[in-house]
């Protein structure tokens, strides 16, 4: 049976006319909490605004603790529970400046004065270190089936084609790899232009992709020019990875056929995410329970995923106590009815595990700060790849002349590397340049037993979570005095 009682419609128009009348206001509160800070949104509601907030909160890279989101109709609320990496809270003047423009969809203008003038000079400590504007840049996007040293060969040969890369972001799961590059021409600075270059260059790079991968394997290279309103980078990499079909290796738990005779469906990772869907009927929603490790991003990497499968969240809590985090979401499909298919609900379900997966790394992190200069990654890359180390992931961009980013590093079977050899390529490249990160704690693959038994315990209570919606949304509106037009 298909609920179909609430059918969102959104109108560019229209939406541009309420957010004029009823421009989205924005309170940040150092007040309530003593160990967060408390930002509010008050908004009409619009397709996709609430990735829009969390992506400027978790590109700021905020830690969110908890979230209470209400959207359902033609009205958005949110409370996001806030601190910096260091678990302080929000006080510095330009950060909230920012923050408040930035949220304030309407006000592109001032949006990208503040992005430019603030994030360089002011937040540094508080931003990441990784800032490009990825719309003046070519780009080379790639699927493929992971493998040594492959980063290092593409590299090498955007080198000898004469482009020059500032930055790449590379994700690995599921024996699949997706790389998104911006690079520019080397020789004279700014974006290639020459079809004919960049369509040699794609045929360069898709022989030297192709030549260790078997007949009918997935695989994709892709070059574009600059694009205005390029989509966000790590977005991306979900939509590269989710077209790529990684998510279909995700491991379903023996409990999936019991919970589906009681009218549900779940999904039990050894990597310690659970995620389960139920129907409220009553309310003609679906709920979507996930229970996983907590980490930075988290939240943008749930929501991204159901944004871009083409669900619209109504109503979510997300809380995490300790290593933690549990996120309860009521969603309808855009045309507002529910989930009504066992296959579909298991599809929802490993995309949701593949989209916390993904981020969750394997091997010993690698920081790099160093000058740029060209051929830089290639360089780096190159002296892993001769000491026998594998790739899990890379992040690297520019900030002024400097070159900042971290690298994921295993051996070539994907364990553990010998530290030995990681000292061997320190001192290669140099130690001051690249240097082993003792607190990624947040990127542990492996999980202890004690952390799968509390995710069984929470996952068990899970149920009282909706209850604590509900009475949190009905004191949402309290938090919000009237808008004034």
């Amino acid at each position: 049976m298909m609920y179909s009682g609430y059918k969102p419609y959104f109108d560019t128009e229209i939406e541009s006319l309420i957010e004029r009348i009823n421009p989205p206001r924005i309170i940040i509160d150092n007040e309530t909490d003593k160990d967060c800070s408390r930002v509010k949104v008050d908004s009409a509601n619009k397709d996709g605004i609430l990735l829009e907030m969390v992506q400027v909160l978790t590109d700021l890279n905020l830690i969110i603790s908890k979230s209470y989101i209400s959207s359902d109709g033609g009205w958005f609320m949110d409370v996001f529970h806030v601190t910096d990496q260091h678990g302080n809270k929000i006080t510095d003047e330009h950060l909230i400046h920012y923050i408040e423009q930035a949220l304030c969809a309407g006000k592109k203008e001032a949006k990208a004065k503040a992005k430019a003038k603030e994030m360089q000079t002011h937040l540094g400590d508080v931003v990441g270190p990784i800032h490009v504007p990825i719309d003046q840049f070519n780009a080379m996007e790639m699927t493929v089936t992971d493998r040594p040293g492959l980063l290092s060969e593409v590299s090498a040969v955007l080198v000898e084609l004469g482009f020059h890369v500032v930055s790449v972001a590379a994700w690995t799961h599921n024996s699949r790899a997706a790389c998104i590059m911006y690079f520019e021409d080397d020789s004279r600075g700014g974006p290639v232009t020459d079809l004919h270059r960049l369509a040699h260059a794609e045929e360069q790079l898709e022989s030297v992709v192709g030549a260790h991968h078997f007949m009918g394997e997935r695989r994709g290279v892709r070059l574009s020019a600059p694009k205005v309103g390029r989509i966000h980078t790590e977005r991306r990499l979900h939509q590269l990875m989710y077209a790529d079909r990684d998510y279909d290796l995700c491991f379903c738990g023996d409990g999936e056929a019991d919970d589906q005779r009681k009218g549900s469906s779940s999904c039990s990772n050894w990597r310690g995410a659970q995620v389960s869907i139920e129907i409220c009927n009553e309310k003609e929603y679906t709920v979507v329970n996930v229970t996983s490790r907590d980490r930075p991003k988290l939240l943008f990497d749930t929501v991204c995923t159901l944004t871009d499968m083409k669900y619209v969240v109504s109503h979510a809590a997300i809380s995490s106590q300790g290593s933690l985090a549990v996120q309860e979401y009521f969603i309808r499909h855009m045309d507002g009815c529910i989930l009504n298919t066992e296959g579909e609900k298991e599809r929802v379900i490993k995309c949701l595990v593949a989209s916390i997966e993904r981020r969750v790394s394997h091997g010993l992190r690698l920081d790099l700060c160093t000058r740029n200069r060209i051929g830089l990654l290639s360089d780096i890359t190159r002296v892993f790849r001769e000491h026998g180390m594998s790739l899990s992931r890379a992040d690297l961009g520019t900030r002024g002349d400097q070159a900042i980013g971290s690298f994921y590093v295993t051996d070539s079977s994907g364990h553990a590397v010998d530290l030995r050899m990681v000292e061997l390529v320190r001192n290669e490249i140099g130690e001051t340049i690249l240097k082993v990160n003792k607190s990624s704690a947040w990127d542990t693959l492996h999980y202890s037993s004690s952390s799968a038994r509390s995710i069984e315990e929470r996952t068990a209570r899970s149920s009282t979570l909706g209850s604590i919606l509900w009475a949190q949304l009905e004191r949402l509106s309290s938090n919000f005095g009237p808008i004034r037009s």
